[in-house]
């Protein structure tokens, strides 16, 4: 039984909050390299995928994952490389489809997609969209992307674009299909969708215990035998947020202060009560936070997967703006000393 692992990034760039001090952000374009040398790094030491995800906002430097995911695919290999996620709604399906079949030829048949609507709602009126059409927008976009992916020519009408007719769309991918995931922070309404289409799904669960998202995995399936699809084809991904270091009190002190800025920017946003450690703990032993040192980070990714019947799990890596090194030196472990851990638990499974 093979479990892909890998990481996913925002891109996250705001003033980097250490146990020391408060150490300004650094420019979007550095940023930017190092998220390259990350994704090297991480083709580098086995990891399986890596996400990278959308944002139009000055806390995160990637606007345009596909062209940061391009540059990392001529220096690496084996590598998946993903979008974590395209903000489908927001975005014209014909651009998405011809972007990603250019970065699967870069990278040579390595490319995938995943395709959410974003925690943010920036990019609706910043392209010209209304929130009133959210869900609409995704369904159409969702449904011409589908159609483009499977056909070269496509005919299509709806309300939220210009019909398209008999057109193709190139260049096609070097992949029979791209691989597009549906990702979701959980609504059943997703699982249910994802599973009646038989797409791969990926789940971000970002707070409480993994566990209860056993329920969405089971609507996911009932609603994909009901489509007719076969359940051993289906592919359950999540992410969660994680960082690794030495030791577990090490990765605990290093990880916090840039989880609890990262969290209290988002509270002042969204009303939310302000971050503390007792939080933090609680996350990490009860909930949905992969942090310690590789042995503790290997033994609840495998709880996570066998709980919830994972074909990947991802770290996302870095919360909020990190010490490149650290993030780095976080990377290195996460492939050689968790991984094997993970592989060498499931190889007779």
């Amino acid at each position: 039984m093979k479990i892909e692992l890998g990481l996913t990034s925002f891109g996250d760039n705001s003033d980097i909050y250490t146990e020391e001090g408060v150490i300004p952000k650094i420019s979007a374009a550095e940023r930017m390299r190092n998220i390259v040398e990350e994704i090297r790094l991480a083709d580098e030491v086995g990891l399986d995928v890596y996400g990278l995800g959308e944002h139009h906002r000055p806390d995160y430097a990637v606007s345009d994952p596909v062209t940061v995911l391009a540059a990392a695919a001529m220096q690496t290999e084996r590598i998946r490389l993903s979008s974590a996620v395209t903000v489908l709604s927001s975005d014209d399906p014909v651009r998405v489809y011809q972007r990603f079949a250019t970065l699967d030829a870069l990278s040579g048949g390595r490319a995938e997609i995943m395709a959410g609507r974003g925690s943010f709602t920036e990019s609706f009126p910043l392209f010209g969209y209304t929130l009133d059409d959210y869900d609409l927008l995704y369904q159409e976009k969702l449904d011409l992307l589908l159609q483009i992916n499977h056909h070269e020519k496509v005919t299509w009408n709806g309300q939220t674009r210009t019909a398209i007719y008999d057109r193709g769309v190139y260049p096609r991918a070097v992949q029979d299909k791209l691989p597009i995931y549906l990702a979701t922070g959980g609504s059943p309404e997703s699982s249910v969708r994802a599973g009646h289409l038989g797409l791969p799904i990926t789940y971000a669960i970002i707070g409480g215990n993994p566990g209860r998202f056993r329920y969405n995995v089971e609507v996911y399936k009932a609603a994909a035998r009901e489509a007719g699809h076969d359940l051993s084809q289906l592919f359950i991904a999540n992410h969660s947020w994680g960082y690794i270091a030495d030791t577990d009190e090490q990765a605990f002190k290093e990880y916090y202060p840039s989880t609890e800025a990262s969290h209290n920017v988002l509270a002042k946003e969204r009303h939310w009560a302000p971050y503390n450690e007792t939080a933090y703990i609680s996350e990490i032993e009860h909930g949905s936070l992969y942090v310690g040192s590789p042995e503790r980070v290997a033994r609840k990714i495998i709880s996570t997967v066998e709980t919830l019947g994972l074909n990947r799990f991802m770290v996302h890596l870095p919360m909020g703006s990190m010490e490149h090194d650290k993030i780095m030196y976080a990377i290195k472990l996460y492939g050689e000393k968790v991984k094997p851990i993970v592989d060498d638990h499931f190889k007779d499974k």
